[in-house]
């Protein structure tokens, strides 16, 4: 035991001496191996530095509070979970809407005890305006003198509001408004401007745009505003922040809490001291797995992570194993020396593992040091980046030491072969620096073959099995992992080529040949980097024909639509309009204005009892059966699914459009591309035009006014429209082969003011004479922004998916893995063949054979790198396609035995399709442009050595 403790001991000291003095080869392989855990352990402790404890939580969530009480919405007494994440009503869901009616009702102001002390936080968002335009932002409004919010925010700079028109600003909203401390904000619809005082962050959401005022001074006078201008109010959220004093707001309270006032409690001694299970209403009333669903990863992302991990350690391994090889072979004659003075296999292999175990050491400990100092120097980086202040800087030994662990065993791995091929070597080759014949191993690239083909079977019995991509995704690493075990018998296939070749390329494949030790595992490294890099291309290059296949149009080609996404700025649209013609080149321009039940800035989705909607009523007999059944689909069989679904009743467009009845008229059939000239006819006559079929009967149309929310009655039928006035225009119908666009119905301004519907404008429709170039676009984006309405263009220009991006950064990649790759692999080479180089110098070859030698070399790795890594990373990405096809063809199936809203039962064109150009670049301009590298680089000439004694 002493005597293998101190053989131990002398085998690191002799390789910690010779990483020493091989300073340049040490450096290569320690970088290989640290540069990964420099990454890993930056991550460890950015991830742990940015978990907050329970207390930090607290802090940033309660200030000094005790607890924090926010509506649920119900208006009925609740069960929560402890940490108020989760909660149903008592009695369950089907119980409370049936007694209540759902959570339609407005929540009501809570009464809280008198001896709570409590503060009111109100939130709510808006539109500011900004330097640039109109900005989201959130409004909030709390008294900032109380002690119970200390800790929600950190004060920069400035100070506190003081009167009415001071606010506080975050530094991200002056950010994207442009604004700064002193400036004057104004919310959009409102008559006062506010003064910045004061620049805050909240630790916990640093992007947030948010302006903060004292209580009564910013939402009660932007809601007024609102309502003076014929909008809708202001629905903030509020939440309350109390203190109780004593043991603080217990478990008990919490539940009196739920079932007195409706409210959600997030308590401070709940969160600390959470209780049983047994405890919790919620929980009896349904298993708490219901609620509290595994957080740990799923078998897929666990393979995926699994996959990724090992790869990396292979991929390091391979490129690390034969600068071991190399030392070793470069170290023969000391080995030679160990064994002549009666060290044994043993000690030989001891010493060349112990190289990997100094060097993985090495790497470990300044790999770890790095990745730290990395992590404290980009710390307001990463913070910004995730949006979370840190809760402190910490750094776990434990986790740190295992990754440090995880650069030792890389080391290690890659140095047993290596060592085990020393050991081999007998004592008098060792002495004379001869390498002796070495028969190739036979029973790997049958190993390889047999992976290789199980992979490959695995992986399209993925494409056929539910598991889908996780089995795709192993039986791939396998054929991948069959690849790398046959590439030294593919190297010496590869070989066989260099009959035909000129002297440089051909002393550079016998090389490689005839030292595939060295090559193998080099070629094998840059099989798996390309490999990766064509299953992405592949696949992405064939989701991108996929999309291109089935993009919809929006519009016609080269026409536009301009439109207001706000209810309330109808009166601003004339100067949208107008801004569209003066910045565009317009050929046609349709405006069309929307119906308005009640006041002309309702909204038709709010709950204000004087505003409503305008729907267009399909009779009876002309509805689809499929959801006009009493129990829907369910209500038919398979067959009269299929049956159903070709008929002309449930046919209909899938266009998302804001308004499908509009007014306006015959040019926007212009626009539309409508070539019927009945359509624009019917227009000038007075009468609508339809889109949909089976909205019109006889020739006529009918449009529901219906006013507040729009209940439909109980008992109706699913699709029964709510009650209202009903309004019947004298319709055309388009052919079946014109498209509306989303549009279903057009009414001629006429028709609306004969039927007593007000109008209002919402946009415009328009066509483009010519391209707007991008320096158009960019000028009626400043128009707009300089009018302060909030308003959407888009022009329909066809399929704009572009995957050239995302290729040329998966070719660069493979590229510099390549080339990095065959750059190590021709460094150890040149430093393994310096015998060879001297004796070509000595018999007289020219000083530039040494230079196109080394860029042959470095050339011939990454070829056959490449064209192994192109053919094994085409099948994951077939495999997955595959898989894809399969997923499609069962979506279908169940689609048609489920009775969803399906119009054909043909499969989605799923193809696949092979990226040539990315193939090129990595078959051609990688090696050429690695040998080149590799010529450059090299010193053309080398001084004589003298004959080792």
């Amino acid at each position: 035991m002493i005597s293998t403790y101190h053989s131990w001991i002398a085998a690191i000291r002799i390789a910690r001496r010779d990483a020493w003095r091989s300073k340049g080869r040490s450096a290569l392989v320690l970088a290989m191996i640290a540069l990964p855990i420099v990454g890993v352990s930056a991550v460890d402790v950015t991830i742990r530095s940015s978990e907050l404890s329970t207390e930090q939580h607290l802090d940033r969530v309660l200030g000094a509070a005790d607890a924090k009480l926010t509506s649920s919405h119900m208006n009925a007494p609740l069960y929560q979970s402890p940490d108020a994440q989760n909660y149903a009503p008592v009695g369950g869901y089907e119980k409370y809407n049936e007694s209540s009616g759902g959570m339609d009702k407005p929540a009501a102001e809570p009464e809280l005890p008198a001896a709570m002390q409590s503060v009111k936080d109100s939130k709510t968002y808006a539109k500011v305006r900004s330097r640039y335009g109109i900005l989201d932002a959130e409004l909030r409004e709390v008294d900032l003198a109380s002690p119970l919010v200390k800790g929600l925010w950190t004060l920069e700079r400035g100070r506190l509001p003081k009167a009415p028109g001071e606010i506080l600003a975050t530094g991200a909203f002056l950010k994207e408004s442009g604004y700064f401390l002193g400036s004057s904000v104004t919310p959009r619809e409102s008559t006062a401007s506010y003064k910045i005082v004061g620049v805050y962050e909240m630790p916990d959401d640093l992007h947030n745009s948010q302006l903060l005022a004292l209580p009564g001074t910013l939402l009660a006078p932007l809601d007024r505003d609102r309502k003076a201008a014929g909008g809708t109010g202001l629905d903030p959220q509020d939440v309350y922040l109390v203190k109780v004093g004593g043991e603080g707001f217990t478990w008990n309270m919490v539940k009196e809490t739920n079932a007195k006032l409706h409210l959600l409690v997030e308590s401070r001694v709940v969160l600390l001291d959470p209780p049983a299970d047994s405890e919790v209403p919620l929980y009896t009333q349904q298993p708490k797995d219901l609620w509290q669903p595994g957080a740990t990863l799923g078998a897929t992302e666990l393979a995926i992570v699994s996959t990724v991990v090992g790869l990396a350690m292979l991929e390091i391994c391979l490129l690390a194993g034969p600068a071991f090889a190399v030392g070793a072979r470069r170290s023969r004659r000391q080995l030679g020396l160990v064994g002549a003075n009666g060290g044994d296999r043993r000690h030989i292999r001891a010493i060349v593992l112990s190289g990997g175990l100094v060097i993985g050491a090495a790497a470990a400990v300044i790999g770890t040091a790095v990745g730290i100092a990395l992590t404290i120097a980009l710390r307001p980086v990463l913070e910004d980046t995730i949006g979370n202040r840190f809760g402190s800087f910490d750094v776990r030994p434990l986790e740190l030491l295992g990754i440090g662990l995880l650069a030792v065993l890389t080391g290690l791995l890659a140095a047993i072969v290596p060592a085990v091929n020393a050991s081999r070597q007998t004592v008098l080759a060792s002495l004379t620096g001869r390498r002796g014949v070495r028969r190739a191993n036979r029973v790997l690239p049958v190993l390889g073959l047999i992976a290789i083909a199980g992979g490959a079977a695995i992986a399209l019995f993925g494409s056929v099995s539910e598991m889908g991509s996780t089995v795709v995704a192993g039986g791939s690493a396998i054929a991948e992992l069959g690849v790398v075990a046959l590439t030294p018998t593919l190297v010496g296939l590869f070989g066989r080529a260099g009959r035909w070749l000129p002297l440089s390329p051909r002393l550079a494949l016998r090389d490689a040949v005839r030292n595939r030790g060295r090559t193998a595992p080099a070629v094998a490294a840059v099989l798996a980097a390309v490999a990766g890099t064509v299953a992405v291309a592949t696949y992405q290059h064939s989701r991108e024909i996929q999309a291109r296949h089935e993009y919809v149009a929006q519009l016609p080609y080269g026409s536009g639509l301009i439109e207001s996404n706000e209810f309330t700025a109808y009166r601003d649209v004339p100067a949208v309009r107008e801004t569209l013609s003066k910045e565009l080149p317009l050929a046609v321009r349709a405006d069309v204005d929307r119906l308005v039940v009640g006041k002309p800035g309702c909204s038709p989705y709010g709950d204000d009892a004087e505003c409503g909607q305008a729907e267009i009523i399909i009779p009876k007999d002309q509805r689809c059966p499929l959801y006009s059944a009493p129990n829907g689909s369910e209500s038919f069989s398979v067959a009269e699914r299929k049956k159903l679904m070709a008929d002309w009743r449930c046919q209909h467009d899938r266009f998302g459009v804001q308004y499908s009845l509009v007014v306006a008229d015959q040019k926007l059939m212009s626009v539309l591309g409508v070539e019927d000239p009945g359509a624009a006819a019917a227009l000038k006559a007075g009468k609508a035009v339809s889109f949909k079929k089976q909205q019109v009967r006889d020739g006529k149309v009918t449009v529901r006014l219906v006013k507040g929310r729009g209940e439909t009655p109980p008992g109706s039928a699913p699709d029964e429209p709510p009650p209202g006035k009903d309004k019947v225009f004298a319709a055309y119908q388009v052919p079946d082969s014109v498209k509306g666009y989303g549009v279903e119905l057009v009414l001629p301004p006429a028709a609306a003011k004969s039927a007593g519907i007000a109008t209002v404008p919402f946009g415009s429709y328009f066509t483009l004479d010519g391209d707007a170039s991008s320096e158009q676009r960019q000028r009626l984006e400043g128009a707009l922004d300089k009018l302060g309405v909030d308003t959407s263009v888009r022009i329909e220009k066809g399929y704009e998916g572009d995957d050239s991006l995302v290729m040329l950064v998966l070719t660069v990649f493979a590229g510099l893995v390549t080339i990095g790759a065959a750059g190590i692999a021709t460094g150890l080479a040149q430093a393994d063949a310096e015998g060879d180089l001297k004796t070509l110098a000595a018999v007289g070859a020219p000083p530039r054979v040494r230079r196109t030698l080394s860029g042959f070399q470095c050339g011939v790795v990454a070829l056959m790198g490449v064209i192994l890594g192109s053919a094994a990373g085409l099948l994951p990405a077939v495999g997955l396609r595959l898989t894809e096809r399969r997923a499609a063809a069962d979506m279908v199936r169940s689609g048609i035995e489920g009775g969803y809203e399906l119009a054909t039962e043909s499969l989605p064109y799923i193809p696949i399709a092979v990226p040539w150009t990315t193939l090129g670049g990595l078959l051609i301009v990688v090696p050429v442009g690695a040998a080149l590298l590799a010529a450059l680089v090299t010193r053309s000439s080398g001084a004589l050595a003298r004959r080792e004694a």
